[in-house]
């Protein structure tokens, strides 16, 4: 089957010059795929999945072209990663010119002036008209032990307090406050202790204002915990494989507010939502909400693997000297990549997700009106999800859920669930890609709902 579409309009950024269109020349999976698959399976642990089973030659823009020549429509964007277009022209340029240079010196050893390039604009960048200070890492759990680390030391207290149905990493600590248990807790115990837990705002489950589920998670948590006991409070503002879940209005600030009256400090974990994704630059501005550091990584460099914790300087320097870092923490590659990707999201990108939002909701609130099952459409920029629920009682409907991802990935568009009870999809794509490609792949999809 060969199916052929006019190429999407260029966009600002993309990648390698790939013909932007959904292309099948075999079933997915094809047999290049599958005899890698085959591969993967006697070579790679078990514990390392996939979702759907294809392999990549080549991706840009919009597309990711896998070994069997499929041209498949791109949802996922690596989870939130290539938010910029996969192989964007900039960091390409920017990570190969730092490669001639040197690739490795460990910042704290000898410096280079890219680590420091990339805190000074994290420093402008994240929410919060004060001074500021940041380290580099490599993934987002590391960066979010680290906040922890940083604000147990300007605190010295212990405690965190994380929320339902979120999701922060897959190390022990990160573990702990990760709600979700399968796949990511399950038989991993025990996990990071004096860690608790609060309820989230869910408007489209418990129909609270923002100010009354901050009201009842307070209580929480002040049942759970003596709030001198409290170094920090961890969340999403927009929770990533909880669901999507975004607050009521009103929420994030009111747990902010008691936060600070009680010397908490709040984290906000910026790593999926972060950088133009959401329609601002980070998520936390459509709140009015000025956490006191902010845990980034996912999108920041375009494709390379760097995370980072920005926040106030006198919560940042609580920690000794040599306290913080890691062999490979700012890499310079990694570092090079990330200015041209910052560079990127502040030349339009921004404006670019909401565009995709317009675009996505129109279609998607069309097919909600017509069909009980979707229960909810929500989301902000291009960080968008549908919850699916049972038409009879609106009960969570994973079932329904996976058939729906299943028909959506053999039409060859990439896609991904989430959500504590796994009725969740939820639309990632690059900002890179073209309306028209964007349209098709939101037909594909309500029309894989619709017959679902």
């Amino acid at each position: 089957m060969t199916l052929q579409h006019a190429p999407a309009p260029t966009t600002p950024h993309g990648g390698p010059s790939l013909p932007q269109e959904r292309r099948l020349v075999t079933a997915i999976p094809g047999p290049a795929s599958q005899a890698l698959m085959a591969r993967k399976s006697d070579a790679v642990a078990r514990g390392v999945g996939m979702t759907m089973p294809v392999f990549v030659a080549a991706a840009g823009g919009g597309v990711l072209v896998d070994v069997d020549g499929n041209s498949l429509i791109d949802l996922g964007s690596g989870i939130a990663v290539t938010s910029v277009g996969n192989a964007d022209p900039g960091v390409v340029a920017a990570a190969s010119a730092q490669l001639e240079q040197f690739t490795h010196t460990c910042f704290t050893v000898t410096g280079y002036e890219g680590y420091v390039e990339v805190a000074e604009a994290l420093n402008r960048l994240t929410p919060g008209d004060f001074a500021k200070r940041t380290a580099l890492f490599n993934s987002g759990a590391e960066a979010v032990e680290n906040a922890v680390k940083i604000a147990r030391s300007a605190t010295r207290r212990s405690t965190i307090v994380a929320f339902d149905h979120a999701y922060h990493g897959r190390t022990s600590l990160t573990m702990a406050l990760t709600a979700k248990s399968m796949p990511y807790k399950r038989g991993f115990g025990p996990f990071g202790a004096e860690v608790h837990r609060a309820p989230m705002s869910y408007p489209f489950r418990d129909g609270l204002s923002g100010a009354e589920a901050a009201r009842i998670a307070i209580e929480r948590i002040e049942r759970q915990v003596e709030t001198d006991e409290i170094a920090a409070v961890i969340i999403e503002p927009i929770q990533g494989e909880g669901g999507f879940v975004v607050p009521a209005e009103g929420f994030l600030p009111a747990l902010a507010d008691w936060a600070r009256a009680h010397g908490i400090v709040v984290i906000a974990d910026e790593v999926q939502t972060g950088f133009a994704r959401t329609g601002a630059m980070f998520a936390s501005e459509h709140f009015g909400f000025e956490p006191d550091l902010v845990v980034t990584a996912k999108g920041l460099a375009g494709g390379l693997p760097l995370s980072a914790v920005t926040g106030r300087a006198e919560i940042m320097d609580a920690a000794h000297a040599g306290g913080l870092g890691g062999t490979y923490g700012g890499n310079p590659v990694a570092c090079a990549a990330a200015l041209a990707a910052i560079a990127a999201f502040e030349d339009g990108l921004v404006d670019r997700a909401r565009e995709i939002e317009a675009i996505a909701l129109e279609r998607l609130h069309a097919a909600q009106a017509g069909d009980p099952r979707i229960g909810d459409v929500r989301g902000r920029g291009a960080m968008l999800a549908i919850e699916l629920v049972d038409a009879a009682t609106g009960r969570p409907d994973a079932d329904l859920t996976r058939r729906v991802a299943a028909a959506v990935h053999a039409q060859g568009v990439v896609l991904l669930t989430c959500g504590t009870d796994g009725n969740v999809v939820r639309l990632l794509p690059p900002l890179a890609i073209g309306d028209d490609l964007l349209r098709e792949a939101l037909d594909i999809l309500c029309a894989a709902i619709a017959n679902a």
